[in-house]
C-alpha cells in the first residue's frame, strides 16, 4: 500500500496545529527566545559549541528577533510549529549544519515545559500580588472596624455578637493560608526542566545549573524523567489556586445574606448597587453576584486542569501541553477580577448599627454572656446558668422585648432554678447582656475584644509582609538573571 498523503492533513492543521501556533504566538514566543539565548550561552561556555559558531548563531537569533513580529504570522502548515519555524530561519541564514547546532543537547520536551513554567510563574506572580493586595485591604478595613458590632450567624441563624473586624480577621487568616499554599506550590514552578532533553538528559557535558540560573529559576529540577512527565507543577499550582476562590466564595455568600433586606446589617454604597428597571425601590448589590459567579468559574477552571491530568500516562504527553496550558490561564483572568473587585467592595461597605442592634435584641445574641456571668457571679453550674438564660431569652422573645429589658423575666427564672433571689440588680443584668460587654469580655487569644484582635491583626500584617518579601525575592532573582543573560548573550556576539 502506497501512502501518498502529505503532512499536515488540512483538518488536523486547522483543528490542532493552527490553534497551537496561535497559542505560542500569544503566550510563549518571547520565552522561547530567552531559552534559545540561555541554551546557546551554556553550549559555548561548556565548549560544546565553539565561540565562532556561537557568535554566528547569536547574530542570527538577534536578526530573526528583529525581523519577526509573531502577531503578524499566520500558520500555513509549512512548518510543524513555531519551534521549527525559528529553526528554519536559522538554517536559512547559517546553513543546515550551523543553523541546526543550537538544538544540540535539548528537545522540544524540556523546552516546552520550561516555556510553560515561565508563562505560569509570571501569572502566579500577578495573582499572588493581587491576593496580597486584597489581604492588605482587608487588614486595613478590619483595623478600622475593630470595634464595630455585628451579629454573627451559625446555621443561618443569629448566634452571638462579634465585630466586623473580628469577622474580617477570620477571612484574612484563611486568605493568608491560601497565599502561603500558592507560594509553596510556586516552588515547584521554580525548578527548571532544561537539560532533561527528551527523557534522560544528554551525552554532552551540559551545565543544567547555568541554564536554570540564566532563566531565573531557583535551580534545575533533579529527575530528568520527572521534568517531562510529572507535570506536578500544574496539578500542584491549580490545586492551590482554586482554594482562595472557593473560600472567598463563602465570604461572598455572607455578603449577599448580610445585605438582604431582612437582615440588612451590611450597607453597600450607591456606587456598588444597581437599580431595577421596573421596581423603583430596589437597591441590588449586583457586584456580590458577579464576585460569586466569577469565583465559581475560577474554581471550575482550576478543576478543569486537574481533571485533564487525571488518568493520563506518566510520560511526556500533549494532554499537559499547548492548549491545555492556555486553558488554565483563564483561571487567572477571572480570579484577578474577583480579587480586584473584592478589594474595592468590602472596604467600601459599612455596618448598619441600627440593624445590628435590632437583630441582636430580637435574637438575644448576647445571652451566652448572661450564662457565663451567672457562673462567675452567682456560683451556678454552667448547665443551671444555661437553663436560666434560655428561659429568659424565650420570655423576652415571646413578648417582643429587647433582652436588656428582660430583668423581671430573668430574676423569676433565676429564683425558680436556684431557689433564691439573684444578687444582680437591673443595671448589672443590663450590663451583662449588652453587646459591648459581650465583646469586651472575650479578650482571649483569637477573640473579638480590642487586645486580642489587635494582636491578631499585627500578626497577619507581619505574615503578609513576609509573603510579599518572598514573592519580591523571586521577581528580583529573575530580573537579575535577565540582565545576566543579556550580558552573556551580548558577549557571544561581541567576544573579547
Amino acid at each position: 500500500m502506497t501512502d501518498r498523503s502529505t503532512f499536515p492533513d488540512p483538518v488536523y492543521r486547522d483543528t490542532v496545529l493552527a490553534p497551537l501556533f496561535e497559542g505560542v504566538k500569544t503566550h510563549y514566543a518571547g520565552h522561547m527566545g530567552e531559552i534559545d539565548r540561555a541554551h546557546l550561552v551554556m553550549l559555548v561556555e561548556t565548549g560544546i559549541l565553539s565561540a565562532e559558531v556561537g557568535a554566528k548563531i547569536a547574530g542570527a537569533l538577534s536578526e530573526i528577533e528583529a525581523e519577526t513580529d509573531p502577531d503578524a504570522l499566520t500558520y500555513t502548515g509549512e512548518f510543524e510549529d513555531y519551534f521549527f519555524y525559528v529553526e528554519s530561519r536559522l538554517k536559512a541564514k547559517l546553513g543546515a549544519d550551523t543553523g541546526g547546532a543550537l538544538h544540540t543537547a535539548r528537545s522540544r520536551n524540556d523546552i516546552d515545559h520550561t516555556l510553560f513554567k515561565m508563562a505560569l510563574r509570571t501569572r502566579a506572580d500577578g495573582m499572588e500580588t493581587l491576593l496580597l493586595d486584597l489581604a492588605d485591604a482587608l487588614i486595613g478595613k478590619a483595623r478600622a472596624e475593630a470595634a464595630t458590632p455585628i451579629v454573627a450567624y451559625t446555621h443561618g441563624q443569629p448566634a452571638q455578637a462579634s465585630t466586623f473586624g473580628h469577622y474580617l480577621s477570620a477571612v484574612i487568616e484563611v486568605l493568608l493560608g491560601d497565599i502561603t499554599r500558592l507560594a509553596q506550590a510556586r516552588a515547584s514552578i521554580n525548578l527548571c526542566p532544561m537539560g532533561a532533553a527528551a527523557i534522560t538528559t544528554s551525552g554532552f557535558p551540559i551545565d543544567r545549573g547555568r541554564v536554570s540560573h540564566l532563566l531565573g529559576f531557583a535551580e534545575p529540577k533533579r529527575n530528568a524523567y520527572g521534568c517531562i512527565a510529572s507535570v506536578d507543577y500544574i496539578t500542584g499550582y491549580y490545586s492551590a489556586l482554586k482554594l482562595p476562590f472557593l473560600h472567598l466564595g463563602r465570604v461572598i455568600q455572607d455578603m449577599a445574606f448580610w445585605s438582604a433586606f431582612e437582615v440588612g446589617q451590611l450597607y453597600v454604597p450607591n456606587a456598588l448597587v444597581q437599580v431595577s428597571s421596573i421596581m423603583p425601590q430596589k437597591r441590588n448589590p449586583v457586584p456580590v453576584e458577579h464576585m460569586r459567579h466569577l469565583a465559581s468559574v475560577t474554581v471550575g477552571r482550576c478543576e478543569t486542569m486537574l481533571t485533564t491530568m487525571h488518568n493520563t500516562p506518566f510520560t511526556d504527553m500533549n494532554d499537559s501541553e499547548g492548549e491545555v496550558q492556555s486553558a488554565g490561564y483563564g483561571a487567572f483572568e477571572t480570579g484577578a477580577r474577583v480579587a480586584a473587585l473584592m478589594a474595592a467592595f468590602l472596604p467600601a461597605c459599612s455596618i448598619r448599627a441600627d440593624r445590628v442592634a435590632a437583630n441582636a435584641d430580637a435574637a438575644c445574641v448576647t445571652i451566652t454572656e448572661l450564662a457565663d456571668t451567672l457562673v462567675r457571679a452567682e456560683g451556678l453550674s454552667f448547665r443551671q446558668a444555661h437553663h436560666v438564660a434560655s428561659v429568659t431569652a424565650k420570655a423576652v422573645i415571646a413578648k417582643g422585648e429587647p433582652l436588656g429589658a428582660g430583668y423581671d423575666a430573668f430574676s423569676a427564672a433565676f429564683e425558680a432554678e436556684a431557689g433564691r433571689a439573684t444578687t444582680l440588680d437591673a443595671a448589672a443584668f443590663a450590663d451583662a447582656v449588652s453587646v459591648e460587654t459581650f465583646i469586651a469580655r472575650r479578650d482571649r487569644f483569637g477573640g473579638p475584644a480590642e487586645g486580642a484582635l489587635s494582636e491578631a491583626l499585627d500578626a497577619y500584617t507581619a505574615d503578609a509582609a513576609d509573603l510579599r518579601l518572598t514573592l519580591e525575592g523571586d521577581k528580583a532573582r529573575r530580573d537579575k538573571a535577565g540582565a545576566e543573560l543579556a550580558a552573556a548573550f551580548l558577549n557571544l556576539t561581541e567576544p573579547r
